[in-house]
């Protein structure tokens, strides 16, 4: 075990498995006691947890060797060319690409049946893209990220007027999922490199760029909602092909690879591309470091494909069917508290949120502790996935959630530090990672095809809850922060001035007695 551990896959692999083994386990205790279910669909769960594990270790491991060493590089290269059409032009492109190839988008846009998958990932993309300049050009012209959000959120409200009610879920969903491990090492990276160029310290800066390319889905899709003659219905047959032999269900896995595979290569190869053409007519980066960066990109590759085989094959049936299971019992009540659960544990071992916990304390030097951010993320999704499951009992309305949400967060960002709003609003988007679309948002469709819900309106937008209650969540933390140092400061302002009034006494005394002396 510790030869494992030593390799450079190891560490990846022990992350994947902190965060799927939690909700395995729950699952196989829900399985052996309140839920049975065919050993077939056992066993494909089993095989789907394994391939998870595998794949998002590796993928999450290219991500590091290839994604973020490209963003920065990208990102520190266009901004010293001082042009700013290179700069939006380069944004644009690889903010769409790199969108088009996250796992947790693909995931959703197979999970909307009356949308075509190809217009709704595209869709997102552009939005991602279009956002990512916003971002960029906010961090060269130093624009305060809370005003620019306000006047965002303002907007995107005032458009979800116009949406029909079936496309706010979807077009909110979207906004988390698009914010995952290919997206964030990225584009954070991106911003990195662009602010480490500014005349100032702009390493603040580089936070808010996965908060507002959040936001440029959610419009993307609400445009679609309002142009794309369509309801949006959800495709709800999670069920598994019949399978009676252990042979049968390997030979159901591996007929799905080579589909993945072509999907993946589709995705991943134009970031690639562009990547290597950026490279030559830039001036390079030796050919050491490019041969590392190749190995990365296929690492990311293979992961993907495992991870997206586990994904369809094995677990989306399977928490669909626990979700029916459950909310088809006497004991319906019992998936608030399921949910928060494996909510708490899903987002404490969410890869992209060890990117952005690291990327903190190096930002802010250990001023904000990972273990302190990591422990108020679990919490705020815990808090949301038990929301999303009374959505899915009772039929609540999300904008009755999501508006006083956002309000609230949007008014905090004017009391807390600067820092501590582009940290939270980066965390609503890594805190809805893999887990979330491919189990939790599988197990409330089934949930709520049990009670007879609407699918799409009271299901659908519990990917858009996890990514909001890290806004408010965060920023408590930062207010938290903000009483603790004007008390510290405080105190030492009472003991500088204790300090200079001993010493004015001392020196008094000191005066008088050598003046009696002269006397």
């Amino acid at each position: 075990m510790n030869i494992f551990r030593n390799t450079i896959l190891g560490p990846k692999i022990s992350e994947s498995l902190s965060s799927v083994l939690p909700v395995t386990g729950i699952v196989l205790l829900l399985m052996a006691t309140i839920v049975p279910v065919p050993p077939a669909m056992l066993l494909s769960f089993l095989l789907g947890a394994v391939l998870l594990i595998v794949g998002m270790g590796l993928f999450t491991l290219g991500a590091e060797t290839a994604m973020t060493p490209m963003g920065q590089y990208v990102g520190s290269k266009i901004t010293k060319s001082r042009k700013l059409w290179i700069i939006i032009l380069v944004s644009l492109f690889v903010g769409t690409m790199i969108t088009v190839s996250e796992p947790d988008l693909q995931v959703l846009a197979e999970q909307i049946s009356s949308i075509p998958s190809a217009v709704l990932i595209w869709s997102v993309a552009i939005g991602v893209g279009l956002l990512l300049v916003v971002a960029m050009l906010r961090i060269i012209f130093k624009i305060r990220l809370k005003y620019l959000l306000l006047g965002l959120y303002v907007a995107l409200f005032i458009l979800a007027i116009f949406v029909p009610k079936d496309f706010l879920a979807v077009a909110f969903d979207s906004g988390g999922v698009t914010t995952g491990p290919m997206t964030v090492p990225f584009i954070m990276a991106l911003g990195v490199g662009v602010a480490s160029i500014r005349s100032d310290d702009g390493g603040g800066d580089s936070f808010g760029l996965v908060a507002l390319c959040s936001v440029g889905p959610i419009m993307a899709v609400m445009l679609l909602g309002i142009f794309y003659n369509a309801d949006a219905e959800a495709a709800t047959d999670y069920t598994m092909p019949l399978a009676n032999t252990s042979r049968e269900i390997i030979s159901l896995f591996l007929e799905h690879i080579p589909d993945f595979a072509k999907e993946v290569a589709v995705a991943v190869g134009p970031i690639v591309i562009f990547f290597l053409i950026f490279r030559a007519i830039s001036g390079g980066l030796g050919q050491k470091g490019l041969g590392k960066i190749l190995i990365g990109v296929i690492y990311t590759y293979v992961g993907l494909v495992m991870f997206l085989t586990g994904v369809n094959v094995g677990f989306m049936p399977v928490g669909n069917y626990l979700g029916h299971e459950l909310a088809s019992a006497d004991f319906r009540w019992i998936i608030v508290p399921l949910g928060m659960i494996m909510g708490y544990f899903i987002v404490s071992a969410e890869p992209a949120v060890h990117v952005l916990t690291k990327q903190v304390e190096d930002v802010t030097s250990g001023a904000v502790p990972g273990k302190a951010l990591s422990l108020t993320l679990s919490i705020g999704v815990a808090a949301s996935i038990g929301i999303a499951m009374v959505r899915v009992l009772t039929g609540i309305s999300l904008m009755w959630i999501i508006v006083p949400g956002y309000a609230i967060a949007l008014a905090l960002s004017f009391v807390v530090p600067d820092i501590f709003t582009s940290i939270a609003f980066d965390s609503g988007g890594v805190a809805s990672g893999p887990m979330t679309a491919t189990f939790l948002l599988p197990f409330a469709v089934g949930a709520c095809t049990a009670v007879g819900g609407n699918v799409v309106e009271d299901a659908f937008g519990l990917v858009a809850l996890v990514a909001m209650t890290p806004l408010i969540a965060i920023q408590i933390l930062g207010l938290v922060y903000k009483i603790k140092a004007n008390k510290a400061n405080k105190l030492h302002e009472e003991s500088v001035a204790d300090t200079v009034g001993e010493t004015e006494v001392i020196e008094l005394e000191t005066a008088v007695d050598e003046d009696i002396i002269d006397l």
